[in-house]
This record gives C-alpha cells, sequence and structure tokens, in this order.
C-alpha cells in the first residue's frame, strides 16, 4: 500500500474531527433562562408557582424567581410532573435568601416545591432513600442521580439532570 492511503485517511479523519469540533458545545455549558421563558413553560405544563412577597425579584429573598434558572432544572420539574402526575408548587427558585454554592438555588440548581401527599408518596415510592441528612431532613436520590430532600415544610430538589 502506498504511503498516501494512510497520509489521506489521516487528513480526512482530522478534518472530520476538526468538524466537529467547531460546531459542538462546550459539554459544561448551561443554558440559562429569563424569569419569563422558564414561567412561560412551567404555565404551558400546568406546574404553579408562589411566593410569599407575590414577586418574582431574584434580589429580594421573599419573592420566587426563576431569573438564570438553568433548562435542565425546568426540565428535571416538568418530568417530575409528568412522570408523577402530581400537582406541583414551587415556592422557591434562583432568589437570594438561600445556601451558597455551587450547586445552590441562586446558580440554578435548586427548586422549592410545595409538600402535598401525592408528590410526596410518588418520591419515596420511585427513589432510592439516601437517609437523613443533620440539619437539612430525609433525603431520596432518583436514578437520574437528583436529590430529594424533605426539609419539613417543602421539599428541595436538587437538579443536577434533567431526569429525562
Amino acid at each position: 500500500m502506498s504511503r498516501f492511503v494512510p497520509r489521506a485517511l489521516t487528513v480526512v479523519a482530522a478534518g472530520v474531527i476538526a468538524s466537529v469540533l467547531a460546531f459542538a458545545s462546550p459539554a459544561h455549558a448551561a443554558t440559562y433562562l429569563t424569569h419569563s421563558e422558564a414561567a412561560a413553560q412551567l404555565r404551558a405544563v400546568g406546574i404553579t408557582w408562589s411566593s410569599s412577597g407575590n414577586c418574582s425579584d431574584r434580589n429580594n429573598s421573599t419573592c420566587t424567581s426563576f431569573t438564570n434558572v438553568r433548562q435542565v432544572t425546568i426540565t428535571g420539574i416538568k418530568t417530575l410532573k409528568s412522570a408523577s402526575g402530581c400537582a406541583i408548587n414551587i415556592t422557591a427558585g434562583t432568589e437570594a435568601g438561600h445556601s451558597s454554592g455551587t450547586y445552590s438555588h441562586w446558580n440554578g440548581y435548586k427548586l422549592d416545591i410545595s409538600k402535598y401527599t401525592c408528590i410526596g408518596n410518588y418520591i419515596k415510592n420511585n427513589f432510592t432513600y439516601v437517609g437523613y441528612i443533620s440539619g437539612w431532613g430525609y433525603q431520596y436520590r432518583s436514578g437520574a442521580g437528583n436529590l430529594y430532600t424533605d426539609e419539613g415544610n417543602h421539599w428541595d430538589i436538587l437538579y443536577y439532570t434533567c431526569g429525562c
């Protein structure tokens, strides 16, 4: 076989790889939504939200804001509603006033939802009990790796993935 064929294959392979890399999104890139974008998606599937301040200002801890929530988080809560068939009311999003950290409300990874019998039964019957986390509550892990913590008066949900 001539030396031309291996060289030609190398050039073609390099071109294909370069093309794929040029058009691919970085694996770590996340899509962040405005409050209006997230609210429209939630409204479309019948997920409600409420706040003690009846507002959506991200910088006000009495509001429920979706500003800079990750698309994966919104898709995750929509998946939970669809899979469970339960009513879901979000009581906290990305607003100030929550614990900090990489996987925080502020960074768009977490939502709090109201405790209803239907959703509580679904979580407890379909996800793996992790244990009691001192100072937090009873924690369950979905098959997708997301964490659902019963914090007493609400469920705190950490979405690593959409769960779909």
